[in-house]
């Protein structure tokens, strides 16, 4: 069997699998987050925290419980890391360094799960099991919890009210991400994920001398950062590392627990907002994005230029034999359409058109199918820019699921897309403009380029994978990416939950001849397109900058 067929054959399987689990765990998530029972694990956790499960909340009170649980989990994560020299199963490591321990605080709690540090040489066990994984369950459950309070707003009518905040992450971290991350977990160990909380020991020979290696609890962080999006790895490898990924059948896995939640929440939205067809179209919109990054990130890299290529089958730089170029490619481009970050390959070695769809892949947002949760409500308000401009088009006020979109909520709307531009452009041209950002670059010219315009994009689309090449453990780097990390996590929030709350409190708008269908494969396809345009506009030049010029020039 060729490569090439391979390839089509592992992405066949990986479509199948997220088809078989697509309708149940949809409605399991609609029926979470709907049902007026509370277990008795999660009564015990109210009554810790000292809130009403029971209690109603409009945008501004669920956004307050938004941003101070996670200014507290970032002072919890920054303190561990501070303290590590003095906590048992430090591994002997020291303390974290304060730009370090902020910039991972941020990462982690954003959803981001950005590294400048390597995890095998300065996180022991506590940091790694209590900061660090608690983490990927508590930022997954966030992002979910705001996808489905936008989903509530456009649900529900004459109401501010968007459901409880603590209610909705309790049951998204309970009865959601931790039953799944444990079967996860288990069928990574049977794969041959290490699972262990051994110190450091020889494991070998290397180059004449000996290698050494710490031991973790690998595969139940594995499960979870991949379930939730999340992206850290326990190694700096990443998943690249046969002890987080060992073979193509954990790879495969690991793909599926990326893309899983976010594709499932279609349906979860669909339900609750009564029209499972909506719910196909998002859906729809989403797999079209998705099999054609892939498709375009398959045939980059396997074209055959130059004798190396050709010896090689492809552009196998930086790729893992054990997987190849198609078990790469379809991981890159899960990784990076969605807010995972996780790498089975180093996307600095692509080839400059590869490069360029896993950064193009961030900066649509990651809505196809995107984070758990994040991605959700960036395609919702993605949909609600398409119909404002469908209404503009035919002269009419644009409906979206029976609510006006008007003055207000397209200003929120179009808010919500500008900050990750204006963050990763900003942000960009003053690490290149300044001498001390631009001395950790490892290329020169385009590609140099590109590893900085890599950084922010990932970092504010709260991705968290890198191009390999930027030494971005500095200060400079550390702060002001730990500074895109928050605010392109938390402040689109701020707008997403004001657009739900205004439209909770509308009063439904009767279906006429004149509506446009938003169920249909039209709407699908200028959906599509809204984005792409959106996109293309705001990114273009300075792709041209990188990956473009890199890729027409070789």
């Amino acid at each position: 069997m060729s490569p090439q067929a391979a390839g089509v054959l592992q992405l066949t399987a990986l479509i199948a699998a997220l088809a078989l689990a697509y309708r149940p765990l949809g409605d399991h998530m609609a029926k979470v987050y709907s049902s007026e029972k509370h277990y008795a694990p999660e009564k015990w956790i109210y009554k810790a925290i000292g809130a009403d499960p029971a209690a109603e909340m409009r945008w501004p009170a669920y956004l307050r419980g938004v941003l101070a649980f996670s200014a507290v989990s970032v002072l919890f994560l920054y303190l561990l890391q501070r303290m590590q020299g003095s906590l048992p199963g430090s591994l002997g490591f020291s303390s974290i360094d304060p730009d370090q321990a902020f910039n991972t605080a941020a990462s982690f709690v954003a959803n981001t799960n950005w590294q400048s540090y390597y995890g095998e040489q300065a996180m022991g066990h506590v940091v790694q099991t209590g900061g660090l994984a608690v983490q990927n369950f508590l930022s997954a459950a966030v992002g979910m919890a705001v996808a489905v309070a936008l989903v509530r707003g456009f649900a529900r009518s004459r109401t501010g009210e968007l459901g409880n905040f603590w209610t909705d992450l309790v049951r998204g971290t309970v009865r959601i991400l931790l039953p799944i991350s444990v079967i996860g977990a288990l069928v990574l160990v049977a794969c041959g994920a290490i699972q262990n909380f051994s110190g450091i020991h020889q494991v070998g020979q290397f180059m004449g001398g000996t290698q050494e290696w710490n031991g973790g609890a690998v595969a139940s962080q594995e499960a979870i950062k991949e379930l939730g999006t999340n992206g850290g790895g326990y190694f700096n490898a990443n998943s690249a590392h046969p002890f987080e990924n060992p073979n193509p059948l954990s790879n495969l896995f690991e793909i599926f627990l990326i893309l899983l939640i976010p594709f499932a929440l279609t349906r979860t939205f669909g339900r609750m907002v009564g029209s499972l067809r909506q719910g196909y179209a998002i859906l729809g919109t989403m797999a079209v994005i998705w099999i054609g990054f892939t498709a375009l990130m398959m045939w980059t890299e396997f074209a055959h230029r130059g004798p190396a290529f050709e010896i090689a089958g492809g552009a196998m730089e930086g790729k893992e034999t054990r997987f190849g170029i198609a078990g790469s490619s379809i991981f890159a481009v899960a990784t990076t359409l969605t807010s995972t970050g996780a790498v089975n390959s180093f996307h600095s070695s692509y080839t400059g058109f590869g490069g360029g769809i896993t950064m193009l892949g961030m900066q649509l947002g990651e809505i196809a199918p995107g984070g758990v949760g994040s991605g959700l409500y960036g395609m919702l308000i993605m949909a609600v820019i398409a119909v404002f401009l469908a209404g503009l088009m035919v002269g009419r006020t644009p409906e979206y699921l029976g609510k006006k979109i008007g003055i207000r909520q397209i200003k929120l709307a179009a808010c919500y897309i500008l900050v990750t531009p204006a963050l990763v452009l900003g942000f960009t041209a003053v690490a290149m403009a300044l001498p001390t950002p631009a001395d950790s670059m490892t290329n020169s010219g385009a590609h140099g380029f590109s590893e900085i315009l890599y950084a922010y994009t990932s970092g504010a689309n709260n991705n968290g994978s890198a191009f390999a090449g930027l030494g971005a453990d500095t200060p400079w780097f550390n702060t002001t990416i730990g500074i895109a990390m928050l605010l392109g996590r938390f402040v689109p929030m701020v707008f997403v939950l004001a657009l739900a709350g205004s439209l909770a409190e509308q009063k439904p708008v009767p279906e006429t001849a004149g509506t446009l269908r938003t169920d249909k494969p039209l709407y699908a396809g200028l959906l599509v397109g809204t984005i792409l345009i959106i996109t293309g506009l705001t990114y273009f030049p300075a792709l041209a900058l990188g990956p473009l010029a890199e890729g027409l020039a070789s």
